[in-house]
């Protein structure tokens, strides 16, 4: 299975862009965004992280649909903002899920076989022994691969992804480039996080 990014659908960054403009203002501007609106979120957005300049970034969110190896999960799940509106579960699905087509090419062929027997063993328990099957579905659980892939469709801002931008577009794991393309798509996210400059890529 290969890590994908899809269905990317962002919401309010007009809003946003406008909001941007609240601090100099004595009254809230509801109006569209004009060329002056959008140079100054681009300037306000392209600052460093940490200096709050940026937070009307916080204002544009995105939803996406991610389909990751447990071991990107584990990684991408440091960041707060990054939530899960709902996933694949294991719980409810593991003996659904064909394993082997489940995870990435790199997971060891002896592995998948192991969870091929696993699974078997797990079947061939009669639903009368719920001990021994509790404790069997431990074992399959436990001994999923790190490589096994689970799908989430999840909400974010551009703020965040700034972050995960600037910290992650240069890591070892091939997902991460990816993930970091797949933003780079993203409506104004160049311009408005000024991730390029940021990164020393420009």
């Amino acid at each position: 299975m290969e890590y994908s990014v899809s269905n990317i659908i962002v919401y309010g960054l007009e809003r946003a862009v406008k909001a941007s403009g609240n601090p100099m203002r004595v009254k809230i501007d509801t109006g569209a965004p004009s060329e002056k609106d959008y140079l100054r979120a681009e300037r306000l957005g392209a600052t460093r992280n940490g200096l709050g300049h940026d937070n009307y970034l916080k204002g544009i969110v995105v939803h996406m649909d991610v389909v990751a190896p447990l071991y990107w999960w584990k990684e991408a799940q440091r960041y707060h903002w990054f939530d899960f509106v709902s996933s694949e579960s294991t719980m409810h699905c593991l003996l659904k899920f064909d394993i082997s087509a489940q995870c990435v090419e790199e997971v060891d062929d002896a592995i998948l076989a192991r969870m091929k027997e696993l699974v078997a063993q797990y079947n061939a328990i009669s639903d009368e022994e719920a001990e021994r099957k509790k404790a069997m579905w431990r074992v399959l659980v436990a001994s999923l691969p790190s490589g096994f892939c689970l799908g989430a469709t999840m909400v974010t801002n551009y703020q965040q992804l700034k972050t995960m931008y600037i910290q992650r577009h240069n890591h070892r794991l091939k997902e991460w480039h990816v993930f970091c393309d797949a933003l780079r798509q993203l409506p104004h996210f160049l311009e408005f996080t000024g991730v390029d400059r940021l990164t020393g890529n420009e």
